[in-house]
């Protein structure tokens, strides 16, 4: 057995292909100064080949998973245009008269060196970001041949010392049964991809392997443990094939369960909406039985484009969602760039402490003319359906009565223009940062729901960045303090009477089903494919039984002692 980290979950059998690793031998030979000219003109010529390239990889790759995953490659653009690693190529060339190609070499080991040795394996799985695009512009300039993967006529478990998101973008899910990496973890890029198309994924292998896998070795890898046996024993072969035909089996078990209420044995109705960035996700959450949308995460449609969308583009994405939802609640957050999430076409100034910075609604509040434009759209929208409007990272009441005046003036002017909306459209704020908790019981009487986002809330709690292998082990969502500010938050809306919901993460985690039946929060929203096992949860759970878990739990003061405590839950109610 060969240790690893888990990339993306489930159990993978099949037999190894070996990627193998791109290798340039370049000769290091100079040029005469009038050939400059000409090597400025094969770099420029790369450059937009590139690109372009990546631009129609990043599409095809959006038709398959929705505009969040297929926004990685708006990195590898960047890259392209950046003008620090831009300069470093275009230096060597000018002034150490070399080719474009060893000059894209030179600055690709340069920028990689540098990252590998900052002790921070986010900025480590960036360098592969660049060694991507530095290759990709390599191959280009030197007229080198893809390197060509086996046809898709037997499955395969893909093996490479890295792999790209590139690379990956190219591959068939249908044959591909799964992925094992050298370098890497959990944050690369790659693993993100993976996961988004339900690929077991094992990573970080370097440092585990002694003898190199050959292609056509037979492999077992186990995404949920991290771990991969390479030509086991029958006896292995018999385990995990037992396991993953379990897997499989579970999954079409739960698909039936998709038209069956969300309600616990002694009658307690869940509602499940569906977390979406794409009308593409809607159709899977509706396949998967979701009633409604809880989180319409609209920066997506930012994002894959060059300039801001107009008031009609954005209509018509809403009007379309609003309707395929069939009358169930849509709930639409306003635009939350910033953080980790950026426009090409509206640079931010780089901050030291960016998730802390200038994003969501403070954008918003300073350029109202644009957040005027998507109130607009989206109440347009709202005659097709039932819209609720959501406002990101509010932390002071001042915010939501600032936002809610842009919104009297988009209502004003479509009075005036004799344009129909609805005119008792429910407001709402997300509940993620620590200010907005204390407070909660007075920002209640300033809007319409409350929904938590747990994502946020627990790395401004808990002061961890859950993107940093680093301290990742300490982001404990089950945290005494999260349980206690989920508490307050869900006291503070159910004595002002207004509506609240959970759409982070941990509403997609089947060990919180007892938290949120014991605080009365009966509306959660999540990402599509953990819709069905969070139902199936709770039709297994007694509500009365779950409540006494969830007291015990919040009297905790043990992370550790939580997470046992409703595992244990977990595993007394499969048994029955």
């Amino acid at each position: 057995m060969i240790q690893g980290i888990s990339g993306a979950a489930g159990v993978a059998i099949g037999k190894a292909f070996v990627l193998p690793s791109w290798e340039w031998d370049l000769p290091d030979q100079k040029m005469d100064v009038v050939d400059l000219a000409k090597e400025f003109e094969r770099l420029y010529e790369g450059i937009r080949t590139s690109r372009n390239e990546i631009e129609i990889i990043k599409q095809e790759f959006n038709e398959v998973v929705g505009p969040e995953e297929s926004s990685i490659f708006d990195a590898h653009l960047a890259i392209l245009e950046d003008p620090v690693f831009m300069s470093e190529i275009q230096g060597i060339i000018e002034r150490q008269y070399k080719a474009a190609e060893v000059a894209v070499k030179e600055a690709i080991d340069h920028f990689v060196t540098m990252f590998d040795l900052l002790d921070d394996e986010y900025m480590k799985e960036r360098a592969l970001d660049i060694k991507d695009v530095g290759n990709r512009l390599l191959k280009h300039l030197l007229g080198a041949p893809e390197i060509t993967l086996p046809s898709d006529t037997q499955p395969y478990i893909l093996v490479a010392k890295e792999l790209s998101p590139s690379q990956l973008a190219h591959l068939n899910p249908n044959y591909v049964l799964g992925i094992v990496t050298l370098i890497g973890g959990k944050t690369s890029h790659s693993a993100i991809m993976a996961r988004a198309l339900g690929i077991p994924m094992v990573s970080g292998l370097e440092n585990s392997v002694n003898l190199p896998v050959q292609t056509g070795d037979t492999l077992i890898i186990n995404g949920d443990e991290g771990t991969v046996y390479v030509n086991p024993s029958e006896k292995m072969m018999e385990k995990y094939t037992r396991i993953r035909n379990q897997q499989l089996r579970k999954k079409e078990q739960l698909q039936v369960l998709a038209e069956v209420d969300a309600v616990t044995k002694d009658g307690t109705l869940m509602n499940l909406a569906a977390n979406i960035s794409s009308t593409k996700e809607l159709e899977m959450a509706l396949r998967h039985g979701a009633k409604g949308v809880g989180l319409f995460r609209t920066e997506f449609l930012y994002m894959d484009r060059a300039t801001f969308p107009t008031i009609e583009e954005q209509y018509e994405v809403y009007r379309h969602v609003v309707e395929r939802a069939g009358g169930q609640s849509v709930v639409i957050r306003t635009l939350d760039i910033g953080g980790d999430k950026q426009l090409d076409y509206f640079p931010l100034a780089e901050e030291d402490n960016p998730f802390l910075g200038y994003r969501a609604i403070r954008i918003s509040l300073d350029l109202k003319d644009l957040f005027k434009v998507q109130l607009t759209a989206i109440l347009r929208a709202s005659v097709h359906g039932k819209v609720k409007i959501m406002y990101p990272m509010i932390s002071s009441i001042d915010e939501i009565r600032e936002a809610n005046q842009v919104l009297h003036e988009a209502m004003g002017d479509l009075d005036r223009q004799g344009i129909n909306y609805d005119k008792d459209i429910q407001i709402g704020i997300m509940i993620e940062v620590p200010a907005a908790v204390v407070m909660a019981d007075l920002l209640a009487a300033e809007v319409d729901f409350f929904s938590i986002g747990t994502n946020d809330l627990v790395q401004y709690v808990l002061a961890v960045d859950r993107m940093n292998e680093q301290i990742a082990h300490l982001y404990h969502p089950f945290h005494p303090s999260i349980l206690r500010m989920l508490k307050m938050t869900a006291d503070a809306a159910h004595t002002a009477g207004i509506d609240i919901s959970v759409c982070g993460e941990l509403a997609g985690d089947e060990r919180a089903v007892p938290i949120w039946i014991e605080l009365g929060i009966h509306n959660l929203s999540m990402s599509p494919q953990s819709l069905l096992r969070v139902k199936h949860r709770l039709l297994n759970t007694n509500a009365e039984e779950a409540k006494e878990v969830a007291k015990s739990c919040i009297s905790m003061s043990r992370s550790q002692d939580i997470e046992a405590k409703l595992e244990e839950f977990i595993e007394e109610n499969t048994e029955r």
